[in-house]
């Protein structure tokens, strides 16, 4: 047998939150099927929420950390839906990023691209570019146009 399958539903849990941070939901689908039953398995992530040692919040602000400099609102909405995170959770963590989508979406186009598009052609596929981050449409209308979001 391998030491991986010698692990206790536990010393698998903590061997997963050992790498990064995960949520409920990310954790669930991990380990359900190592699990004896669903009784088994919430009881151990009942514990470890009450432990501290798993907490959706530190999910969502890793995420806001780790990804902000280069995705936009919508890339970032997405990667937290997609770990199970609440809708609430998701929304609040999301509204820290309004103020600065601009400045970041400036950032990372400067980073790729560094110069107003000469054409049509270049000026389709730096939107691209920056609609495939996550930023939305007005946000790069801005970008591609120098707006500076300034009075």
């Amino acid at each position: 047998m391998t030491p991986l399958a010698q692990l206790s539903l536990k010393g698998r849990a903590l061997r997963l939150l050992s790498t990064r941070e995960h949520s409920r939901a990310e954790m669930e689908r991990k380990l359900i099927g190592h699990a004896d039953g669903p009784e088994q398995l919430a009881r151990l992530l009942d514990d470890l929420q009450a432990r501290d040692f798993l907490s959706d919040e530190r999910v969502a602000e890793s995420v806001l950390n780790r990804r902000s400099a280069k995705l936009g609102t919508g890339r970032i909405r997405q990667e937290l839906q997609g770990k199970g995170l609440d809708a609430e959770l998701v929304a609040r963590t999301v509204g820290q990023l309004k103020d600065t989508e601009l400045a970041r979406a400036r950032e990372v186009w400067l980073r790729k691209f560094g110069q107003p598009p000469q054409d049509a052609g270049e000026r389709g596929k730096q939107m691209r570019f920056l609609m495939s981050r996550g930023f939305g449409g007005e946000i790069v209308q801005r970008v591609l146009k120098g707006d500076d979001g300034q009075p």
